[in-house]
């Protein structure tokens, strides 16, 4: 299953999405960063960090934690 962390350049908040990630066990994730990409600014804008299922498209927005990550990965 591919991941993809949503997040911007100087985000606290997607630091402790990084925290949340490595206390699920996950190890290997992409990171799309949304500045300067007027298209993700658009479509994510205050929602990140953002934890996307590239295999189904589904999106888990913050606040989450590493049982958060968990139960979304199960599903």
């Amino acid at each position: 299953m591919r991941l993809t962390l949503i997040q911007r350049d100087d985000c606290h908040l997607c630091d402790l999405a990084w925290d949340a990630l490595a206390a699920a066990g996950v190890a290997d994730f992409e990171s799309v960063w949304i500045d300067g990409d007027a298209a993700l600014e658009v479509r994510y804008g205050e929602r990140i960090p953002v934890l996307r299922r590239e295999d189904s498209g589904r999106e888990l927005a913050w606040p989450f934690g590493a049982e958060a990550v968990r139960a979304f990965l199960a599903d």
